[in-house]
């Protein structure tokens, strides 16, 4: 959830950002906001279709990957020009970054022993909000003029952590 929360929390100012570098692109930043947002849900009803095809780490993983690739290079979308393509990729991100997690919860679900089920479930959420809370924080306290382009890409931390996990040997 590293950057979950935190995409969601930043997607109005990331826009607005863009705006600010590109004057001559006129967004509805609440609007778009909000429909970049809920593209996750779509996102979320694929991938638990996709995962009952292809099995839930694959497509996790699948998952996670665009997410890391997203963060990554969010820069280069971010100062890119082209509008159309900027919010193009900020559809795919969104998609991209909520995919995971309940396919997460879900492997939790499939792994923890029963009577355990209902404790896995909650302590994993209460890390991965907790963990939010630092990223948000982090991306806020960090985030300048400067670097408003670039500080997004810290949001790969999560994915990456989240990929080595799942490639652990111990790992379902």
């Amino acid at each position: 959830m590293w950057e979950l929360y935190a995409f969601w929390v930043f997607v109005p100012v990331i826009l607005t950002a863009y705006q600010t570098h590109h004057p001559e692109v006129v967004f509805s930043i609440p609007l778009l906001s909000f429909l970049i947002i809920a593209a996750g849900s779509v996102s979320c009803v694929l991938s638990g279709l996709l995962s009952q095809r292809f099995g839930v780490k694959r497509v996790a993983t699948i998952a996670l990957s665009i997410s890391c690739v997203c963060c990554v290079i969010s820069p280069l979308l971010l100062f890119n020009n082209a509008a159309v393509a900027f919010v193009i990729f900020m559809f795919i991100w969104s998609m991209a970054v909520i995919a995971d997690s309940p396919l997460f919860s879900t492997m939790v679900a499939q792994n923890a022993p029963q009577e355990w089920r209902g404790t896995s479930l909650t302590i994993v959420n209460c890390i991965g909000f907790a963990i939010t809370i630092i990223s948000i924080q982090l991306i806020n306290a960090l985030r300048t003029i400067n670097n408003e382009g670039y500080i997004y890409a810290l949001l790969a931390v999560g994915p990456l952590l989240g990929l080595a996990a799942l490639f652990s040997k111990n790992n379902v």
